[in-house]
């Protein structure tokens, strides 16, 4: 697996489209076609089992291989990588009525810094900590099941962040050795939250683990 120039395994990659519809098979697809393509083998040589608690996990030749799926409407995610376990999620970006979401189930710090932006930025913000609460309950096994939307997200080092600018993970306190990113995708239109090991520097976790995002098409590999 290693040794395949599709496959780094200190990378995260997560691959994202939008649908115009059926994203639980969209999802499927894009996991089982990419997985096969990143580990060089047929398709039918890899396929997706689950864990008790609903989390993916591959089996066949892609054993070993931690990933994590997400779907809203409109839009999948995928993410796959060598090292411990990881989770996606993605968000459509929509107006939502983000300050008394976030006092009503967020951590009281974030809450207040939701609050404190001006109005228009406000569901962008909330997301953006939604999607890495969702990713981090995932790469965890449990959702957010036991206070997962209370868990407190690292803010973001710049706001509002760049459309599109490189993921910079930050460690997600209590989580263990967990980081987590978010993304401002499609040039604003999606947000894309991921949780991997540790955190290291500019876009990397402990060991060096990179993310990398990437948009394909429906239909596509990576």
């Amino acid at each position: 697996m290693d040794g395949h120039p599709g496959w780094n395994p200190d990378t995260v990659t997560v691959l994202w489209c939008t649908t115009d519809g059926d994203e639980r098979r969209t999802a499927r697809t894009l996991l089982l076609r990419n997985a096969a393509r990143m580990l060089g083998v047929p398709e039918s040589e890899v396929w997706v089992e689950h864990e008790p608690g609903g989390r993916p996990l591959l089996g066949g030749a892609g054993a070993g291989v931690r990933v994590s799926v997400a779907h809203t409407r409109g839009a999948v995610a995928i993410a796959l990588t060598g090292r411990a376990f990881v989770g996606v999620d993605v968000e459509r970006v929509r107006r939502l009525r983000a300050g008394p979401m976030a006092r009503a189930w967020l951590h009281p710090d974030e809450a207040a810094w939701i609050g404190g932006l001006p109005e228009r930025e406000r569901s962008v913000a909330f997301l953006w900590l939604w999607t890495q609460k969702e990713a981090v309950g995932k790469a965890l096994g449990r959702g957010l099941r036991g206070g997962g939307m209370s868990r407190r997200m690292p803010l973001p080092r710049h706001w509002p962040p760049g459309r599109d600018a490189p993921p910079v993970p930050s460690p997600v306190p209590g989580a263990g050795a967990l980081a987590s990113t978010a993304v401002l995708a499609d040039g604003g239109g999606h947000v894309l939250g991921v949780a991997l090991p540790g955190a290291a520097g500019e876009g990397s976790g402990e060991g060096g683990v990179h993310v990398e995002v990437r948009r394909i098409a429906s239909g596509a590999r990576a």
